[in-house]
């Protein structure tokens, strides 16, 4: 009866340990959480920051736009990458501003502080160049980045 019980418990603990890998292995193929929203910083345990040196990734967008206007916006890499988190920032105060209204495959929109203000992967597929397009708000807000 005690071998019974034993085996049960193992057999539950093994359950759990299964589910709680699967959870994790599953968090770093779909994209960014959303407590990524913040610091942009991957929560993956896995996830290494690579040498400048070795690589980079450029941004490339218009040099201004106005209140409302559809951006395009260009992310190129000189080696495959997985990965990606892209925001659109106010230079004055760090705030997400805008939203994309374009993503490519293999992405997906996040909501970080209003529908659709970031993108992130949404598969493990590799990537290089990828478009996308942000519209800006109706307001006036200054300069921006994209990060």
């Amino acid at each position: 009866m005690e071998d019974g019980r034993q085996a049960h418990i193992v057999i539950i603990r093994w359950a759990c340990m299964t589910l709680c890998l699967v959870s994790h292995v599953a968090a770093f193929s779909h994209g960014a959480s959303p407590s990524a929203c913040t610091d942009m910083m991957p929560k993956h345990m896995r996830a290494q920051l690579h040498s400048p040196r070795n690589n980079y990734v450029t941004i490339h967008t218009n040099m201004s736009f106005f209140p409302g206007d559809k951006v395009p916006v260009t992310v190129r890499s000189s080696r495959d990458f997985m990965g990606f988190l892209l925001q659109a920032r106010k230079v004055s105060n760090e705030e997400i501003a805008g939203r994309f209204v374009f993503i490519p495959p293999g992405s997906k929109l996040l909501s970080c502080f209003e529908d659709g203000d970031t993108v992130t992967h949404s598969d493990k597929s590799l990537k290089r160049n990828l478009s996308f397009v942000w519209k800006a708000p109706d307001q006036p807000i200054g300069d921006i980045k994209f990060l």
